[in-house]
């Protein structure tokens, strides 16, 4: 990854950050995790890494940096959970849950269904695709997710499954009282996903650059969403091979609204709103 940056650029703050200091900081997160962060991000950088420098005690970034490049697992999680991006919400984009739903109505009683919710954030997205499962499959046959993120605080917020009331304006009243419990007393204006929904989830930490991947069998529905977005191209390519290899061949893979698979052609064919499923 082309690197930008010098020692003379310096972050005007408390502590001190330099061009030199951002380059590594690009460079590790790259090799980690394949972020491609961009060049004007130094700024978020600093606000975000600052927190971990006053907690270590660290006077620099320099300093910092060397204590994550020296591989100390806890601090390698601090570091990836502060600067990864986390923006979601139940039911976004609604497209990929119509189509999923007409699909699981449509779907014989039998084999289980699995789906994957491949950076799954703080659980809207997997918790989502579960209501839309039960709601289509009628209890006709059982449907279970696996949801994966790099970032360890967002997982434990998914595994938790409470949620401020205001972030269901997207859930549709009936799932709201089919599916979540309310808060009262201190826990007004919260509200708990039900058991026998948190059950259909399982939250696990991946790195999407991991060597292996620990899940085996292929998933008949994946959801990789606003995830492309992040990684360069040569990233992407890698990571698309994998997913093609754990799909169904008649499964689906949904993506963002701003990714297109164009340049996997080989891999996947559209057949749907940022919809695309294996080609043969």
């Amino acid at each position: 990854m082309p690197l930008t940056g010098g020692g003379a650029a310096q972050h005007a703050g408390q502590f001190e950050f330099t061009g030199d200091d951002f380059a590594r900081i690009r460079a590790f997160i790259y090799r980690y995790a394949g972020i491609a962060l961009a060049p004007g991000k130094m700024d978020m950088v600093y606000s975000r890494l600052a927190r971990r420098l006053r907690a270590r005690g660290v006077a620099s970034f320099s300093d910092y940096i060397s204590i994550v490049e020296g591989g100390e697992p806890e601090e390698v999680e601090a570091f990836i959970n502060a600067l990864t991006t986390n923006m979601t919400s139940f039911f976004r984009e609604p497209h990929h849950f119509k189509t999923l739903a007409e699909r699981l109505a449509h779907r014989p009683a039998g084999r289980a269904v699995t789906i994957w919710s491949c950076a799954s954030s703080s659980g809207e997205e997997p918790y989502s695709i579960a209501m839309t499962a039960q709601d289509a499959l009628g209890g006709r046959t059982q449907a279970s997710i696996l949801a994966t993120d790099i970032d360890t605080n967002v997982l434990a917020r998914g595994r938790e499954g409470i949620y401020p009331v205001d972030q269901l304006d997207k859930v549709p009243e009936a799932y709201r009282r089919r599916f979540f419990l309310r808060g009262d007393g201190k826990n007004e204006g919260f509200v708990r996903v039900k058991e026998d929904l948190r059950r259909m989830v399982s939250f696990k930490r991946l790195n999407l650059l991991d060597h292996e991947w620990p899940m085996r069998g292929r998933f008949d529905f994946i959801f990789c969403r606003n995830v492309m977005i992040y990684f360069d191209r040569n990233t992407q390519q890698a990571i698309l091979e994998r997913i093609a290899r754990v799909l169904q061949p008649d499964g689906l893979l949904f993506v963002g609204h701003s990714e297109s698979l164009h340049h996997a052609q080989d891999l996947f064919r559209i057949c749907g709103n940022t919809t695309y499923a294996l080609r043969s």
